[in-house]
C-alpha cells in the first residue's frame, strides 16, 4: 500500500468512525450530555469537546504549521495534563454548540488532509508526524473517547476492523510505552496474535518470541488506550516483558498515566 492509499482509507476510516459517534450522540438529551463517564470528572460533554478541540489543532497543524507551534505553545503552559484544562475550558458550552463544534471541527480535520502531500511531516505535541500518523491518532481518539460516551449512556458502541488501525498503533508504541515511564526499552522480541472483530487474525512481531500476547483486538485496543485494565480482559499474556507492557500500556502522547482503570486521559 502506497502512503497516499493509506491516506485515502484512513480518511474514509475516520469518516465510518465519526459516523458511529454522531449515531450515538444524535439521540442523546440535555441531560445525557452531562453524565459522567468512566473518565473520572469527565462528562459526555467534555470528551466532544475534546476531540473538537484536538482535531481543530490537528487540522491548524496541517494548514499552517506556524500557527500551530504558536497555538501548541499557549496550550502547553497549562502544564502536562492540559487535557483537563481543555475539558474544563469548554464545560459552559450548551450540548448543542459543543455537538456543532465536534462536527465542524471534524469537517475541518477531514478537507484539511483530502490534499495533503502524505510525505509531509507535521508538527504535533511531541515528534513530528506524517498525516498518516496524525489520522491514525485522530481515529484512534475517536474510537476511545467513543468507548466513554457509549458506557456513559449505556449504549453499545458498534465495533468494527477500522480498529486494525489502533492495534497497529498500539504495537507501534511498545517502546514509547517503556519510554514516557522512564524505562530502557526492552530487547526481548514480542508477539501480539489478536482476532478482529470478524474473526480473523492479525499478527505482529516475531512469532517464535517468548513473550506473547494473543486475544480480542477489542480487549488489546481497550488496554492500550487506557479503557481498560489488562486485568478486565481477557487476554493471555504470556513472558515479563509483555506482562509488564501491557501493565503500562500507552498508544497516545503526553505524560505517563498510571491510574487503573485508566480511562479518558489521551
Amino acid at each position: 500500500m502506497t502512503a497516499s492509499d493509506l491516506l485515502h482509507d484512513l480518511l474514509s476510516d475516520i469518516r465510518a468512525e465519526t459516523s458511529v459517534v454522531e449515531g450515538i450522540l444524535a439521540g442523546l438529551n440535555a441531560g445525557q450530555w452531562k453524565s459522567m463517564t468512566p473518565a473520572e470528572g469527565w462528562s459526555v460533554g467534555d470528551h466532544v469537546t475534546h476531540l473538537a478541540y484536538f482535531d481543530e489543532s490537528a487540522a491548524k497543524a496541517a494548514v499552517d504549521p506556524a500557527a500551530f507551534r504558536d497555538h501548541a505553545a499557549v496550550l502547553e503552559s497549562h502544564g502536562p495534563d492540559f487535557s483537563a484544562w481543555v475539558a474544563s475550558e469548554y464545560r459552559t458550552l450548551a450540548p448543542a454548540e459543543q455537538h456543532e463544534w465536534f462536527r465542524r471541527a471534524r469537517a475541518q480535520l477531514v478537507s484539511s488532509f483530502e490534499e495533503l502531500d502524505p510525505e509531509r511531516k507535521l508538527p504535533w505535541f511531541g515528534p513530528p508526524m506524517s498525516p498518516a500518523s496524525s489520522l491514525t491518532a485522530r481515529l484512534m481518539e475517536t474510537w476511545a473517547h467513543g468507548q466513554d460516551i457509549a458506557e456513559a449512556v449505556d449504549v453499545p458502541y458498534p465495533q468494527s476492523n477500522r480498529i486494525h488501525h489502533i492495534a497497529y498503533l498500539g504495537v507501534r508504541t511498545f517502546n514509547f510505552s517503556f519510554q514516557v515511564h522512564g524505562l530502557p526499552s526492552p530487547d526481548s522480541p514480542i508477539s501480539v496474535r489478536l482476532l478482529s472483530p470478524d474473526g480473523s487474525p492479525w499478527d505482529w512481531g516475531d512469532a517464535n518470541a517468548q513473550d506473547r500476547v494473543e486475544g480480542s483486538a477489542i480487549d488489546f485496543c481497550r488496554v492500550v488506550t487506557q479503557r481498560s485494565a489488562l486485568a478486565e480482559t481477557d487476554l493471555i499474556v504470556r513472558g515479563p516483558v509483555a506482562t509488564e507492557w501491557l501493565g503500562m500500556a500507552q498508544a497516545f502522547a503526553g505524560p505517563p498515566t498510571t491510574t487503573s482503570p485508566r480511562r479518558g486521559k489521551t
